[in-house]
This record gives C-alpha cells, sequence and structure tokens, in this order.
C-alpha cells in the first residue's frame, strides 16, 4: 500500500511539472503519439530534460570551436589540426547516418542506441583529458583527433535515435518547448561557467581547460541515466537489407520527394550560423587579445543567447517551426555581414570590446532559432521509419557539405576571411528566402 501512495506521488509531481513546462493544463495534449505513450509522456518529457541538458551543458563545456583549440594550443598542438576539428566535430557525426539510420531501423526499441551512443561520447573526453595530462604537441594533437573522430560517429548514432524517439514518446505540439527548455538550462549553466572562467583572467592554464572536459564527460554519464528511465514502447522496424544499399536507395528521396529536398536546401543554406563562429572569434582576437578570459566570454555569451533565446524560439516553433527558421537563418546572414562591414571600418579597441560579443550573442541566438526551428520541422514533417530516412539522408548530405565547406572555407579563410564571412551571410539570406516556401507541418 505504501509503494503505491509512493508511485502516485512520483507520478503527481511529475505531471504537475510537466503541466507548467510544457504549458498543458487543460487536459493532456497526444498528438501524433500511440494512447499508451501518451499516459508516459510526463516522465518521458522530463527524463528527456535532464538527458539532452546534461548532453548539451557537455557539449559547450568541451566545444570544438573553443575549449579543444585553447587546450591544443596550450599544449603545443601545430595549427593545421587546429583547423580540422570543426570540420570534424560537424561533418563526423553526420556522415555516416545513412548507416546508421538502417541499423536503427531494425530496432523496435531504440533508447538504447543512444544511451550506448553516450557512453563512448562519455568516455571519448575523459580519453582527450587523460591524454592532456601526459602528452603534448603533435602526439596529443593526433589522439585528440582521433578520439573527436570517435566522439563524432557515436553522436551520429545518438542523432538518429534521438528524433525517433522523441517523436514517439514527445506529443508533437510540446516538441519545440521541449528543445527550448533544454537549450535554456544549458545556456544558463554555460553562461556561469563562463563567467567564472572571465573571472580566472589572464590565466593561461591547462588544467583550467581539461577540467572542463572532465566535467563534460560526467555529464554525459548524468545524461545516460536519465535517458535510460524513458518509456518507449516498440515501433515499426525495417529488414536486414544492406546497409550501403539501403544508403544509396534512400538518397533518391532528394529527387522524388521535393518538400524534403527544399527542406535539405535550406539547412545546408544555414550552415553558416554554425561556420561563422569561428571567424568572429578571430576578428576578435586580432582586436582584444586571448586569454582564459576571453574563452570565458565566448562560451558566457554563448549560452546567454541560448538562454534568453530558446523558450521563445520554442513556443513559436510548435506553432510554426517554419517561419523560426526563417527568421533566425535571415538574422545569420544579416548579422555576419555586419560584421564584415564593422570589420573593415577602424573603430576603436573600446567599441569593438562591445561590438563583438554584441554581434557573437546575436549569432549565438539566430544559431539557436535555426537549430530548433529544422530540427522541430524534421521531426514533424514525418514518422516511423520515414522519419528515420528523412534524418538520416539529411544528416549525411550536410556532413558531406559541412566538410567540402569547412576545407574551402580554411582556403578561403587564408585570403580573405572577410571574403568567407560574406559567402556565408548571403546564403543566410538566400536560406531563410527558401525555407518560407516549406510545407507548413507544425501546429
Amino acid at each position: 500500500m505504501t509503494d503505491q501512495i509512493q508511485q502516485t506521488d512520483a507520478e503527481d509531481w511529475k505531471s504537475q511539472l510537466y503541466e507548467r513546462l510544457a504549458e498543458d493544463d487543460e487536459g493532456r495534449v497526444c498528438k501524433d503519439i500511440s494512447d499508451e505513450a501518451c499516459r508516459e509522456t510526463p516522465g518521458n518529457f522530463l527524463a528527456t530534460l535532464i538527458a539532452n541538458t546534461c548532453s548539451n551543458i557537455a557539449d559547450k563545456l568541451a566545444n570544438s570551436k573553443t575549449t579543444l583549440p585553447w587546450l591544443l594550443l596550450q599544449l603545443g598542438a601545430p595549427a593545421w589540426i587546429i583547423s580540422v576539428l570543426v570540420p570534424i566535430r560537424e561533418s563526423g557525426s553526420m556522415l555516416p547516418q545513412m548507416f546508421i539510420g538502417a541499423l536503427v531501423r531494425r530496432q523496435a526499441i531504440r533508447k538504447w542506441i543512444w544511451v550506448a551512443g553516450g557512453t563512448v561520447q562519455g568516455f571519448s573526453l575523459l580519453a582527450m583529458a587523460w591524454a592532456a595530462l601526459v602528452l603534448q604537441g603533435l602526439t596529443l594533437g593526433l589522439i585528440v583527433v582521433g578520439l573527436l573522430i570517435l566522439f563524432s560517429l557515436a553522436r551520429g548514432a545518438c542523432s538518429v535515435a534521438y528524433k525517433d524517439v522523441l517523436g514517439k514518446t514527445i506529443p508533437k505540439t510540446r516538441r519545440g518547448r521541449l528543445s527550448g527548455w533544454i537549450s535554456a538550462i544549458a545556456g544558463l549553466c554555460a553562461f556561469m561557467t563562463g563567467m567564472w572562467l572571465s573571472a580566472q583572467g589572464e590565466s593561461e592554464s591547462a588544467a583550467l581547460y581539461i577540467n572542463l572536459l572532465v566535467v563534460a564527460a560526467l555529464l554525459w554519464f548524468v545524461a545516460i541515466a536519465a535517458y535510460a528511465r524513458i518509456v518507449e514502447f516498440p515501433g515499426a522496424s525495417g529488414g536486414g537489407a544492406n546497409g550501403f544499399t539501403e544508403a544509396v536507395q534512400k538518397l533518391d528521396l532528394l529527387r522524388q520527394d521535393i518538400p524534403f529536398r527544399r527542406f535539405v536546401t535550406g539547412r545546408a543554406l544555414a550552415m553558416g550560423s554554425g561556420l561563422a563562429a569561428p571567424f568572429y572569434v578571430s576578428l576578435a582576437r586580432n582586436d582584444l587579445g586571448s586569454a582564459a578570459s576571453l574563452l570565458g566570454m565566448m562560451i558566457a555569451t554563448e549560452g546567454l543567447a541560448g538562454l534568453l533565446s530558446s523558450p521563445v524560439w520554442g513556443r513559436w516553433a510548435d506553432h510554426s517551426s517554419r517561419q523560426v527558421f526563417a527568421v533566425a537563418c535571415g538574422l545569420s546572414g544579416l548579422t555576419t555581414l555586419l560584421v564584415v562591414a564593422w570589420s573593415l571600418i577602424d573603430f576603436s579597441t573600446t567599441a569593438s570590446l562591445w561590438f563583438f560579443p554584441l554581434a557573437f550573442f546575436v549569432l549565438g541566438i539566430s544559431h539557436a532559432g535555426v537549430r530548433l526551428g529544422r530540427k522541430t520541422y524534421l521531426v514533424d514533417m514525418a514518422s516511423g521509419n520515414k522519419r528515420t530516412d528523412y534524418v538520416a539522408v539529411s544528416n549525411t548530405v550536410i556532413g558531406f557539405l559541412l566538410l567540402l565547406t569547412g576545407l574551402l572555407g580554411a582556403l578561403a579563410a587564408a585570403v580573405s576571411v572577410h571574403l568567407t564571412l560574406i559567402l556565408l551571410g548571403l546564403a543566410g539570406l538566400l536560406g531563410a528566402g527558401l525555407s518560407l516556401k516549406w510545407k507548413q507541418v507544425s501546429g
């Protein structure tokens, strides 16, 4: 009897917290999921919130755009290794997804794929921290690159599985709110971490960055424990077709499915919201120097942007994820072009001290909107195995384009950082215009 009362109390507080966070106080909304999944929605909402908040914070602490470059440069790794971190991190998690997608489709219960991928990511970060303690220079750089490849492959598996599990366990009109809360809480934690780093002043101790990797790894293990508690019911599962053959066949979706092709094209044009950040940092460092305080500023600014904007983007995405993507993509393009114009004019150091953090903040807001808008749109535009195919094909195509764009961007940046940013800014404006032609799928 006592156990039943405790179970009822646990369910009550979960339901109450869910109603507050999901704004679902007028009878539970269960659009696009089964009745049995509907009954588990409060607990699944909170488990997903905890797991993905922890993984998002871990990503911000062990960022391949900030933390890893700072650490490797501090320990003497060559510059060419720094230049490949972001392309490997981004494309490495996407390129294999058509093959991973075939594996995921064969699983009726898919949360364990996320758990396995999260475990690999946590141990990869611990291994990076250990390597940084005992190694230096080229050897350290090569080992970190190898571990980053492993990390990215595991992340690809998590990406495919997450969207499927989300589509099976969270109602259609509450997915944007969930993503918004995840980004906001992670943003707050990142902001606090960034402020702490900023308080370290001119400190250049590698121990600071190693500790960030260890904390990020521990957060992944917390995320694994939370995600394992999701109650997922068996769904559709495909046959045992050859992964490569299936991957090639699924690419035909880009030719046959016009709405999906428009989505992938728009997403490709929006890549500048993420790729522009290192070039912002490059221009800022030219004017403001480099130290732990600068890394702290970058992490804090990005965190604050997510904290303030993500709940707004999330609620808006539940009504129209297409509009969220278009507005955020356009804002990213305009901000990037403004940064180019500013850097070509000889402003004072004091003015730049205010401008670059503000520009990085606006870029963070727009990037959060682009990510949240396209994720919500992709989950809402299909269900079941078709959603899995969409996720795998779009992420693999974007992975190839990211790798190509990253390499070309490195070459272009060697000639002119401004030219690279102009191209990324114009692409963002084109992506915003194209996304307005997407079919309305949310709401």
